[in-house]
Parts: structure tokens; C-alpha cells; sequence
């Protein structure tokens, strides 16, 4: 195995949660050593220009912009809360959601400001949107909607529920001055949007990350015929969506913390499921 099939390995062995911020850092890393031997480097290829019609010669960068940053100080706090919000979400609804929510959440964020960009492209002029604000404001919408009431606990002193804590960030990222970094933040109003709609079918039972119905009610136990001996029973599948159900709202009304550690141990083992 060579030095790259190692990396390779290696990268493949991390969760979700991880890899995005693996891949962050990464090019994190190549955009800023490139830019001291090359002009004008890859920032231009990676970030999304907004304010013209310059996506459509780099269509790819809808897609880039939201693993792209320029400076230290932004990519850090993008991943400080990115870590933290997506630890709460991986609890509650799995790694496979997550990549989802956080790419569809940059798609988003960055469409409506390509779109009010050819709108209004005197306020934007010709410029760059980079950074993961939109995908990491999404994964933490969408955990303000589906589980708004699970407590946590600001630097293990300060509790408060999620969703205050959500609202409390998306407003002093998001609302406070918005001359400042125009473009970021409309992106942000877009990721966020992504993942309030995305909570909200959620909660009523209708996930959009494959489109199946697993409705809290009128739940029926059925047994699929195991004729070869293998078998597949849908009960034990119902039990485990009702289990999980159940546990969630837990959550919900009265916070993580008031699980037993039963009830931790089966929320985590169905949430590798997810």
C-alpha cells in the first residue's frame, strides 16, 4: 500500500462528521501554499463569483465554494460549529442525513445568491462567495426544527434549549449588519431555509433524503413471508422506528440528558442505522 492508497484508507475509516472537515482543511491547506507559488492561485477556480454571469464559465464552483476558505480565522469558526452542531445531529438522525443536509444547504445558500446577484447586480459587484456558513447553518436549522427542545450546555456552564442557541447564532452571523459580507449572508438565509423545510417534513414524517414515509401513526405490524428460511420481518423494522420515535421525543420534551443510558445506547445503535 502505497503513501497515497494509505491516505486513501485512512480517510475512508472516518465518520462523516470528520471527512467534511477533513476535506475543508484540506483544501484549506492547498488553496493558501498555492497561493504563495502561483497567481492568482485556486481561489479563483474553488470560490463561486456572484454579481455576473462568470458561474457559468465555472459551474463546478456551486459546489466547491462550500469546502473553500480563505483565512484561518473563518475556517475555524465554520468548523467549531460545525462540529458541535453536527455531533448533536449524527446523535439524533445519523451520518448519512448529514452529508446531505450540509451539501443541499450550500446548494441552496449559494443559488439564491446567484440569483440575487443577476437580480440586483449593483449591490453585489463582481465577487467570491466561499466558506461552509450556508451548509453549517442547515445541518443546525434542521436540528432547531426536528429536535428544538434538546438541551445543551455552552462551554459546560450555560443551558439553554437548541433552538435558542440556534437563533442566537443565526442572528449575530446572519441579521446584525447586513452591509457587511452581503453575499455570505444571504447564503445563510439560504442554507438555513434548506434546513427549516427539510426539519419540518422531518417531523411530520417525510424525509426528502429518500423520500420515504415512516408516519408516527396508524403503524402496522407486518410479517413478510420467510418461505426460504432467511426471512424479513417488518415488525422488527416498525419496532425500531417506533423505538427511535419514541426516544425522540424524550428528547424533545424533556432534553438528551433525561435518557437513561438504556436509552442513549439504543438511540446511538439506531442511529448507525440511519
Amino acid at each position: 500500500m502505497n503513501f497515497f492508497q494509505k491516505i486513501k484508507y485512512n480517510f475512508q475509516q472516518q465518520g462523516v462528521l470528520l471527512q467534511i472537515i477533513i476535506i475543508n482543511v484540506a483544501i484549506f491547506l492547498t488553496v493558501n501554499i498555492a497561493q504563495n507559488i502561483a497567481s492568482p492561485g485556486l481561489l479563483a477556480y474553488l470560490a463561486l463569483p456572484v454579481g455576473g454571469y462568470g458561474f457559468i464559465y465555472k459551474f463546478w464552483t456551486l459546489f466547491t465554494y462550500m469546502f473553500t476558505h480563505a483565512n484561518l480565522g473563518h475556517i475555524f469558526w465554520n468548523m467549531f460549529l460545525f462540529y458541535f452542531t453536527a455531533q448533536i445531529f449524527f446523535t439524533i438522525l445519523g451520518q448519512k442525513k448529514m452529508l446531505y443536509v450540509y451539501v443541499m444547504s450550500g446548494l441552496c445558500g449559494g443559488a439564491l445568491v446567484l440569483i440575487l446577484g443577476l437580480l440586483f447586480p449593483e449591490s453585489f459587484g463582481h465577487a467570491l462567495l466561499l466558506g461552509a456558513s450556508a451548509s453549517v447553518l442547515g445541518v443546525g436549522a434542521v436540528m432547531a426544527i426536528y429536535s428544538p427542545n434538546y438541551r445543551i450546555y455552552l462551554f459546560g456552564v450555560v443551558e439553554m434549549s437548541y433552538k435558542y442557541f440556534y437563533l442566537i447564532t443565526f442572528v449575530v452571523s446572519t441579521i446584525i449588519d447586513l452591509s457587511v459580507n452581503t453575499g455570505g449572508k444571504i447564503s445563510h438565509v439560504g442554507g438555513a431555509l434548506f434546513g427549516v423545510l427539510y426539519g419540518y417534513y422531518l417531523k411530520k414524517g417525510i424525509d426528502l433524503f429518500n423520500l420515504d414515509i415512516f408516519s408516527r401513526k396508524n403503524k402496522k405490524l407486518k410479517v413478510v413471508s420467510n418461505n426460504t428460511g432467511s426471512g424479513y420481518s417488518a415488525a422488527k423494522y416498525d419496532n425500531s422506528e417506533q423505538a427511535m420515535n419514541e426516544i425522540l421525543d424524550k428528547i424533545s420534551k424533556s432534553g438528551y440528558d433525561s435518557l437513561t443510558k438504556k436509552e442513549k445506547d439504543e438511540l446511538f445503535k439506531l442511529s448507525q442505522k440511519k
